[in-house]
């Protein structure tokens, strides 16, 4: 929610109104029709806009869970950081977050993704079976903490 909410600022205090400058400037020079800078910094609006619009509506609907306040902390639920084990006992700890957060490459798996789908409501020692695109896979759940 910070991030969005940062990005939001940006695009609105700072981004847009130096575009909005260059585009009142390069309308005054005549021509628009061949202004480069009235052109591209009106679709540099738009497109402004259009992610103003899209964080407002994400702002809305969304709802900010601290995951320190989970009352069942012996079963895995938003913003649980497991660690899993597979067949072969390769170890891998992923941290469910909401899907705006969601990085792979460091563990952190959005909330609708079919390994957290998998793992919603598993116990330490529940064996869980995950569709990934490359076949399913079974992990067993090893650890399950909470920040």
């Amino acid at each position: 929610m910070a991030a969005l909410k940062a990005r939001y600022d940006h695009l609105l205090g700072k981004e847009r109104p130096e575009i909005v400058e260059i585009v009142s400037w390069a309308a005054g020079n005549g021509d628009r029709s061949e202004n480069g800078d009235y052109i591209y910094g009106r679709k540099r609006m738009r497109e402004i806009d259009r992610e103003l619009a899209f964080l407002a509506r994400r702002m809305k609907i969304l709802r900010v869970v601290d995951p320190a306040n989970q009352p069942d902390r012996g079963r895995v639920f938003f913003g649980a950081k497991v660690e899993l084990a597979d067949e072969d006992d390769a170890r891998k700890t992923v941290t469910l977050v909401g899907d705006d957060e969601q990085d792979a490459g460091t563990g952190r798996i959005g909330w609708n993704s079919p390994m957290a789908k998998a793992l919603k409501g598993a116990s330490v020692g529940d064996l869980r079976l995950v569709r990934l695109p490359g076949g399913i896979k079974e992990w067993e759940v090893v650890a399950i903490h909470y920040a």
